[in-house]
Order: C-alpha cells, then sequence, then structure tokens
C-alpha cells in the first residue's frame, strides 16, 4: 500500500460519476440520515447487491433468501423512492441471497407492489441467471466447463441434481441500461459488476472503474467502524474519491485499500469475467476523515470471457441437540467415550429399524465447543476448558429418520458410562425440552467452475416491462 498526503484536484474534471452504494445488502438495513447524505450529492446511479454465498450452500439449494421480505421490503422502498427522485438508475444484483430465478421474482414482486403504493413509474428489468440442466450437460460434453482452484471433480449426472447460477459481470447489465431501464433487477452477479456498469458505459478508465467497484460493494464495511451503512464513490479521470456517509464513521487509506483482500486471496489480482483487476501500483490517499483519494490501478482483459457457475444439491436432513457439560472428568472423557458411542449407534440403528436403514447413510456428528470445535483439533496449545458445549447433528435421508435416531442418541448421550464413576451418571445438560430441533435440509455446493468460450450474454435472460 502506498500512501500519500492529502491533496485536492483543481479545475474543472471534464468527467465526474457519482456512485451510491447504500448498504452491503439489500434488507441489511441502512441509517436512513446517512443515506440522505448520499442523494443528496445527486449520483448518477444507485447500486446495491443482495446476495452471497457467504452463509453456504441453503440460500442457493432452497431457493430461500437469507434476510426477510420485511427487511428488503424496507431498505427497496427508500431505494426506489430515491431513484424516483433522482431519476436515476437503480441496479440491484444476485436478488433473494443466491441469484436464483425465484430471488429476482420475489424481489420483482416487491417492486411492484411498493411502486403501486407510491405511485412510481419506470421501466423494470428483469435479468435471469439460472443454468437449465441441458445447457450445462453441453458446454461439459463440449469441455467447456473449467474447474477453479480447489474445485470438486464433477461428473455430466451432476447437472440433474444441482440448483446453478451462473454469475454475470457487467455485460447484461449494461444492455439494459442501453434499453432505458430504470430499475434492473439480477440474478446472481459479480458484486462489482454492479457498480462498474454504468461507468463503462460512460467510458471511465477500466481500472479506476472496476476498482472503485470493488471498493463499494459492500457499502461501509471498509469504514472504520465497519457498518452496514453507504458509501459515495465520485469517479474522475484520473483518480476515484470514496466516502463514508453516516455520522461517527471515517475512511483511511489502510481502510480503503484493505477491502481489495476481502474475499480475495490476492489483494493485487482480483478476477472478472471479461478480465483481472490489477492494484499492484494503486496509492490511497487521505483527503480528509471521510474521503480517501484511490490512482493507479489498471484492468487486464482476458484472452477468453468466462463465467462463474455456483451450484448447491440436497444431501439429507438434519436433526440437532445442543447440550453442555462442567464435569472435568465427564470433559477428559468425551473424546475416548464418542468412538465408542458411534459404535453404540450403528447397533442401535440395525436393531430398531432393522434392514430398512443402512447405518452408513446416517451421519452422527459431535462438535465439542471449547475443545477445539472450530479448528477441528488443531489447537496449537492444550485445551483445559471447564465448560463445553456439545452439538450434536444427525443427518438422514429424510427428516423423519433424523429425528427418530436423534431421540436415542440424545438419551445415550446424557448418559454415557463413565469409569471413574460408579453407577448411572448425567453426562449431558439439555438447556432445551426436547432436546431434539429439526434443523431441515441441509445442501452441499457443487461447483466452483467457469463456463468458457461462451459470450457475455448468452447465459442470461431479460424481460422487461413498464411500471
Amino acid at each position: 500500500m502506498k500512501h500519500r498526503s492529502t491533496s485536492t484536484t483543481k479545475g474543472h474534471d471534464p468527467m465526474e460519476l457519482r456512485i451510491l452504494a447504500p448498504t452491503g445488502a439489500l434488507g441489511a438495513g441502512f441509517d436512513a440520515n446517512a443515506f440522505r447524505r448520499g442523494v443528496a450529492a445527486r449520483p448518477h446511479v444507485i447500486a446495491c447487491d443482495a446476495g452471497s454465498t457467504d452463509s453456504g450452500p441453503a440460500a442457493l439449494g432452497s431457493g430461500t433468501p437469507k434476510l426477510s421480505a420485511q427487511a428488503v421490503a424496507r431498505d427497496l422502498r427508500i431505494l426506489l423512492k430515491a431513484r424516483d427522485e433522482l431519476k436515476v438508475p437503480l441496479i440491484i444484483g444476485s436478488c433473494g441471497t443466491s441469484g436464483r430465478d425465484v430471488g429476482v421474482d420475489e424481489v420483482a414482486a416487491l417492486t411492484r407492489r411498493i411502486a403501486d403504493e407510491e405511485n412510481l413509474h419506470f421501466k423494470l428489468a428483469l435479468i435471469y441467471s439460472d443454468q437449465p440442466a441441458e445447457r450445462l450437460q453441453n458446454l461439459y460434453d463440449a469441455d467447456r466447463i473449467r474447474p477453479l482452484a480447489n474445485a470438486p471433480e464433477i461428473e455430466r449426472e451432476l447437472f440433474e441434481r444441482s440448483r446453478t447460477v451462473a454469475m454475470m459481470g457487467v455485460e447484461p447489465i449494461q444492455e439494459a441500461l442501453v434499453e432505458g431501464c430504470d430499475v434492473i433487477l439480477a440474478g446472481r452477479a459479480s458484486d462489482t459488476a454492479l457498480f462498474a456498469a454504468l461507468p463503462g458505459l460512460r467510458g471511465a478508465d477500466s481500472g479506476l472503474a472496476w476498482h472503485m467497484a470493488k471498493t463499494i460493494e459492500c457499502g461501509a464495511a471498509c469504514a472504520v467502524p465497519p457498518s452496514a451503512n453507504g458509501l459515495l464513490a465520485t469517479l474522475r479521470e484520473d483518480h476515484f474519491d470514496v466516502t463514508t456517509l453516516a455520522d461517527g464513521t471515517r475512511l483511511t487509506p489502510r481502510s480503503v485499500a484493505a477491502h481489495t483482500l476481502y474475499e480475495n486471496a490476492d489483494p493485487f489480482h482480483i478476477a472478472e469475467p471479461s478480465g483481472v483487476l490489477d492494484t499492484t501500483d494503486a496509492t490511497y490517499e487521505a483527503v480528509d476523515e471521510q474521503t480517501v483519494r484511490v490512482r493507479g490501478a489498471r484492468y487486464l482483459p482476458a484472452d477468453g470471457y468466462t463465467n462463474k457457475l455456483e451450484g448447491a444439491e440436497l444431501v439429507g436432513y438434519q436433526t440437532v441437540i445442543i447440550g453442555g457439560v462442567r464435569d472435568r472428568t465427564v470433559i477428559d472423557a468425551l473424546p475416548k467415550l464418542l468412538p465408542f458411542a458411534q459404535q453404540y449407534f450403528d447397533a442401535k440403528i440395525l436393531d430398531v429399524f432393522g434392514g430398512e436403514i443402512d447405518p452408513s447413510t446416517i451421519d452422527i456428528d459431535y462438535r465439542l465447543y471449547g475443545g477445539g470445535a472450530v479448528l477441528d483439533g488443531t489447537e496449537p496449545d492444550p485445551l483445559q476448558p471447564r465448560e463445553l458445549g456439545v452439538l450434536i447433528t444427525v443427518t438422514a435421508p429424510d427428516q423423519a429418520t433424523a429425528h427418530a435416531i436423534a431421540t436415542f442418541v440424545a438419551h445415550a448421550s446424557s448418559h454415557l458410562p463413565i469409569a471413574e464413576y460408579d453407577g448411572l451418571v448425567s453426562t449431558l445438560a439439555y438447556p432445551y425440552s426436547p432436546p431434539e430441533t429439526d434443523r431441515g435440509p441441509l445442501y452441499r455446493f457443487t461447483l466452483n467452475h467457469v463456463a468458457t468460450g461462451i459470450t457475455p450474454t448468452e447465459l442470461f435472460r431479460t424481460t422487461t416491462e413498464e411500471l
């Protein structure tokens, strides 16, 4: 990171674009006063991300968004009214957390309702990113699906089981802007594409535009302290300024530069569908406590265009049991007892269910919180906990089986045999009655791949309507 002293731009800059990022995630909430400051700056576009894979595969596998419709509608109403006031585009990407078609449709339904209630009029674009199994199988057969680092091995049949989306770049969004769409609700999209789309159309320097987009993609996540509030970026010919909007927050060169490491193994080379953002020579200077000026990034076009593929599939159903123990004798005995308990449970499954259930299809997992559960036995120093939290997870092919097995797992786990004690011992205490809680379906990610040899828009489809 290079850190320069404070300076200001003199004279008239022939190109100035202001981009407002109101929050890091639609539905996460933001301070209304901070947002009004951003609106008062008369931005040329408002853009907001609405999704992520950060929370795991459940949203993608199930089509259920992470954040509630009430929370999303609250934020969306404020953004739509501001867009109407400013008469500028509003771009929202990765609708419904996963960016699946169902997520786009759900946010679209909220948008139509709000437009009706607030008497708003605009042209709406919906960009869908679900990938049919047949299309993916054709790409697979043509050797046009390439694994990324540490990607799982895949086979052709996977696409029948997996719910898959493609991650769009700026191009589908730019097409909607060119068509005069005022509100764009996109499926799965690169977070940065939402903010780089309009600057790209206006002829902004690609390195600056993509670096600006990376900086503000998560709202005020790079502020001190970080929050769900917004940032305003001002993009000029040879630099961009990024300004925090909420009271009591500030930006520093270090906090802004650090965001290039967020979700990236390499903070200097950040891959996008059309190329790589190179921040090696970027500089960061403090203009004041709320604003940092950034220069020097380059954008390196790729030899071929790619869209990342994200997939998730259902792998079973879970029931969980939460317990705790404070007896040090029990705590010391648990690591040795649990393997024997597993053998007992396998026999119990055969005894109770006969040949109906194969014990190998059932997973019974114990996590000892306070005893290395997070690092899974790789703690650098020996742990001597006075208490343990015990999370027991039973995974089975269906919910009824998971629950049935969890009932005798919970019973047996509360009375494990402790050699140091005579008679019956209570080994785990449960905070809930009954202790078994059905968690529902379990999903896993299936893909960490890219589609190659495609045009920037061919994996996506767009519909428009007048509201």
